[in-house]
């Protein structure tokens, strides 16, 4: 057996005599867009509602608040799923996003929010570690989908267009916040208990 392991061992280091470059190249291309296409369509699916809602601590708790907001049903008929708040569009951002969220998979196994009391009793740390996230790219994910340019300020309340059209022209808002989050928080999912 040892024998055999030093065999296979030194045929797979030793330069290629039997198989031509070619074919060791078009091997290692078509292997390579396997890879590819299989890593870019879990990248896909990982990013669809139906696998964010697969999980009943998410499916029990935060999407019933979301199915509550203008992001999920609206005037408009415009829906933003989970991803499109929680994962960057980029590609870059995207994978160290996806690295981190397999952080979410240990918690999964532990059970740390597997019933509603615990994760009521996690909300404020979980909530604010998002906040953080959305705070440090300035919103990159809301900016995403809304744009000054593209709003409308003749149609929102007194309020918003005040700060609105302060952040538009300046970059802050009177308050001194200056990104989405700072002012829209809960806007898809209710508060912890200690921002309300």
């Amino acid at each position: 057996m040892l024998r055999l392991s030093k065999r296979l061992w030194h045929w797979f280091t030793r330069p290629s005599v039997l198989i031509g470059q070619g074919v060791l190249l078009l091997i290692g291309g078509i292997g390579g867009i396997i890879f590819w296409g299989g890593f870019h369509t879990a990248m896909g699916a990982t990013n669809t509602l139906e696998f964010c809602i697969s999980c009943h601590e998410m499916r029990d708790t935060v999407y019933q608040e979301y199915k509550a907001s203008a992001h999920y049903k609206n005037a408009s008929g415009v829906r933003a799923v989970c991803s499109d708040c929680h994962v960057p569009h980029a590609w870059g951002p995207k994978v160290v996003r996806k690295i981190k969220a397999s952080g979410e998979l240990y918690h999964k196994l532990r059970g740390t929010i597997n019933t509603p009391e615990k994760f009521e009793a996690k909300r404020a740390e979980l909530a604010a570690h998002v906040w953080e996230t959305m705070k440090s790219t300035d919103s990159r994910e809301c900016r995403n989908c809304h744009s000054f340019e593209a709003m409308d300020f003749e149609k929102q309340g007194r309020r918003s267009r005040r700060e609105m059209e302060v952040v538009a022209l300046e970059g802050h808002a009177p308050d001194g916040s200056s990104t989405c989050i700072d002012c829209h928080k809960g806007i898809a999912h209710n508060l912890p208990k200690t921002e309300e």
